[in-house]
């Protein structure tokens, strides 16, 4: 890895992310993209990160209340790097920088990895499991016993 890599965003970045989602988000919500596999859906921007010299950015986007297969996605990917320059130019006229960014787009993943965990904590045995820490943990935690304190002396950390 090399050192710009490593290093965490700056405010700028997050700053200027931060206005690019809320320009992408807005034409999405008014519906001006033309394309016939973006026409009519709700998309939302999670996220954009952009480079270090802002001349690039990735949005992380997600379609609402949509299960999608990796064709599904592929397909919104190729519909929304179709639509890249006219976003692109909708960017420029929210966002005043210098040089408008190039945006490339991704599929969120963090949703999808947040319900599979919240399936697998459902699931019966890890139920039972957790029901059965959780009941041990109670049983220690009841009121202490008496003996404990009377036979401790200051400072034994009792």
């Amino acid at each position: 890895m090399t050192r710009q890599q490593r290093r965490a965003p700056s405010q700028r970045q997050l700053r200027v992310g931060e206005e690019i989602r809320h320009a992408l988000s807005e034409v999405f919500t008014r519906g001006e993209l033309r394309d016939p596999v973006l026409a009519g859906r709700s998309i939302t921007v999670t996220e954009v990160q952009a480079s270090p010299d802002l001349t690039n950015a990735t949005a992380f986007v997600m379609p609402l209340g949509e299960r999608m297969d990796a064709d599904d996605e592929a397909e919104l990917l190729k519909a929304l790097k179709r639509s890249a320059p006219f976003l692109r130019g909708r960017v420029n006229q929210a966002v005043y920088l210098r040089r408008s960014p190039h945006i490339s787009f991704a599929i969120d993943k963090t949703f999808g990895a947040t319900e599979h965990l919240d399936q697998m904590l459902r699931r019966p045995e890890v139920a039972r499991d957790l029901a059965v820490e959780g009941g041990e943990n109670s049983a220690d935690s009841d009121t202490p016993d008496d003996t404990d304190t009377k036979n401790s002396e200051p400072g034994d950390g009792a």
